[in-house]
Order: structure tokens, then C-alpha cells, then sequence
């Protein structure tokens, strides 16, 4: 009897062709990827559910804040409002500011927007400055502070009294037009400003002519000094285009350039003093400004004298004491002129 022994393979050996092993490794893909995909699918139903579950509990949240702010507030009779305490300075009126407001009594407070009450109460022309609080439980607090008027404007060169005239405007000092409704005993005092022709007058805009602005700088340079209790402006006539008329409460009548108003106003002041010191009582005074040569600075030329009788009618430009001569007066009337040669 034969025994036959089988070889033994050796290791790693192939024992399939190259057929057998396309088909292993095609099989082993398909296997790999379906488990993939499965694991993938399982990972994307979970983050789906995951945000589901937070959207649902976020919303159940705002639904039951809003229901309760609702309950608690909003719909909570201990907030509605019942006082609005209106405080201002000026001649404003508790009717006409509730009514631009848009604010009503009885009305839950939590629903009233201050930031736009604000809005609406800054854009009146007479109003300056604005403070609206809330109050809890059931209160509003306005406070207002009004432009201060400083002076009449008007295109018109001639009016008798602002307060019937539709033309006349009244102006702040940052030259903010106003038309008050209810006008103050004070507004009668303030000056006048006439023949502002090149100026659009609306209620709430601001002035932008340079006729405009030398006025309201005038009156800013007058306020405050020597000038407002011994020469305090009545009128400021703007009609003539070239120069500024001005007159005070005695009807002293001043003439002034448009440019170098701090200066002018200086010597207007130096020859106030001069009258009150020899006692003479001052009725026009004018300014003369001659341009020697357009690229030198402005000069001042020397005071005329008036010696002559006022013809009927004027007044002469000052009311000396007998036995006084009067003193020279300077004209407004601008002189154009050129650099005189020598021997000219």
C-alpha cells in the first residue's frame, strides 16, 4: 500500500485567478458602500431630529412668553396709561403737543414708542430739546425745551405789526424760522429784521442768505455788551443790499457794512461814549469803506464833518448843546477807488 502525501502550499499562495478575485473585491464595495450610506442616514436623522426637538422647544417658549407678557402686561389693566405730564417753557400748547405726539390717554404705556414720540415732538420748528420717560405703572413724562426767538424776519421792507403780518417769521438764534400758534407779550420787543428779499421765509427751515446770517451775527455781537443797554437794536434794515441799516429804541439810525461787524460795533461804542461824554445825543451815524486797491486790505477814511443845518425833514446826524460844535459822523456809502500816482 502507497501513501501519497500532498505537498504542502506554501504561504501566501493565490489560490484564485485573476476572474475569482474581481469578483471578491466587486462584492466587498458594494457592501462597504451600502453600510455607508446606512451609517449616514442614520447620523443626518438624528441631527434632524435634534433640530426639530430645538425648534419645537424654542418655539413653545416664545409662545409662552408672549402669551404671558400679553396677560401681564400688554393686556394688564394696572398699565394703562392714565397721566401725561407735559412740561415746557415756551408758548407750546398741552392740546397741539398730545395731538403731534399721537398720544392718548387710556392706551396700554408698553405700547407707546418713545423713540418715535421723540421724532415727532423734535420736528415742530419751536422745539429745541426733547425728553420723553416712561413711568411705570401707568405714566408719561414730555419735556420740552422751545427755541428762543431773538428777532422778527420778514421779506417786507416796511410793517407796522409782525403779529397780523403772514410774512412775518419769527427767528432763533441759530436762525431757525418759527410761526407760533399763541404769541407771547415779549415777541413785541424783539427786533425787526426787514427786505430779507433773497430768503426763502418757511417755518422750520433755516436761514442760508449772507444778508440773513449778518444780521443774526450782529445781533449775537450786540447781546451781552455796552451796546445792549446803550444802544439796544430795534430794526435792521437788510432792503438795501450794499449795507445794514440799523436803528436802536431812540431812533438813532446806524449804518453798517456787511463785513467786520466786531469792529464796526467797536467804534459805533467808542463814539457812544464820546456822546454821553460831552453830553450830545447821537440821531445817524454812517461808515465809509473804501477799497484803495482790491488786493489791500479794507480802510476806513476819515470822519466827515457835518456843519451844515438838516434840511426839513432830517435830523441832523448829532443833536449838540448850544455852543457845541458837533462831531464828525462817518458814512456807509462804499467808494471804489484806485491807488492815486504820485503828483496826482
Amino acid at each position: 500500500m502507497k501513501i501519497v502525501r500532498k505537498k504542502s502550499r506554501p504561504r501566501n499562495q493565490r489560490v484564485s485567478n485573476g476572474r475569482q478575485r474581481r469578483q471578491q473585491h466587486l462584492l466587498d464595495v458594494k457592501v462597504r458602500s451600502r453600510s455607508a450610506t446606512q451609517y449616514r442616514n442614520r447620523r443626518i436623522l438624528v441631527v434632524v431630529s435634534k433640530l426639530a426637538l430645538l425648534a419645537a422647544v424654542c418655539g413653545g417658549l416664545y409662545l409662552g412668553l408672549r402669551q404671558s407678557a400679553k396677560h401681564f402686561f400688554f393686556d394688564n389693566p394696572d398699565y394703562r396709561l392714565s397721566e401725561i405730564d407735559v412740561q415746557t417753557d415756551g408758548s407750546l400748547q398741552r392740546e397741539q403737543i398730545l395731538r403731534t405726539a399721537n398720544l392718548h390717554e387710556g392706551e396700554n404705556i408698553f405700547r407707546v414708542n418713545l423713540a418715535e414720540v421723540h421724532d415727532l415732538l423734535q420736528q415742530l420748528p419751536q422745539v429745541d430739546e426733547v425728553e420723553v420717560v416712561r413711568k411705570l405703572p401707568s405714566e408719561i413724562d414730555i419735556k420740552l425745551v422751545e427755541r428762543r426767538p431773538i428777532a422778527w424776519i420778514t421779506r417786507e421792507n416796511e410793517i407796522s405789526d409782525p403779529f397780523a403780518s403772514e410774512g412775518a417769521f419769527l427767528m432763533d438764534a441759530r436762525g431757525v424760522l418759527m410761526k407760533e400758534k399763541k404769541l407771547l407779550p415779549e415777541y413785541l420787543g424783539l427786533p425787526l429784521i426787514l427786505g430779507c428779499t433773497s430768503e426763502s421765509l418757511e417755518a422750520g427751515k433755516v436761514v442760508e442768505s449772507y444778508e440773513a446770517k449778518a444780521a443774526l451775527e450782529l445781533l449775537r455781537l450786540s447781546a451781552g455788551s455796552f451796546m445792549q443797554t446803550r444802544f439796544q437794536i430795534r430794526e435792521i434794515d437788510l432792503s438795501k443790499g450794499y449795507c445794514i441799516v440799523i436803528t436802536d429804541k431812540n431812533h438813532t439810525r446806524v449804518t453798517f457794512p456787511f463785513e467786520n461787524l466786531d469792529a464796526e460795533l467797536q467804534r459805533l461804542e467808542q463814539f457812544l461814549v464820546y456822546c454821553d461824554d460831552s453830553k450830545q445825543e447821537l440821531a445817524t451815524a454812517e461808515v465809509i469803506n473804501e477799497t484803495i486797491d482790491p488786493a489791500e486790505e479794507r480802510r476806513v477814511m476819515k470822519a466827515i464833518p457835518v456843519d451844515q443845518p438838516p434840511k426839513a425833514g432830517t435830523s441832523s446826524a448829532v443833536k449838540p448843546h448850544p455852543g457845541e460844535s458837533p462831531p464828525s459822523v462817518k458814512r456807509a456809502i462804499p467808494v471804489k477807488g484806485k491807488k492815486k500816482k504820485n503828483g496826482e
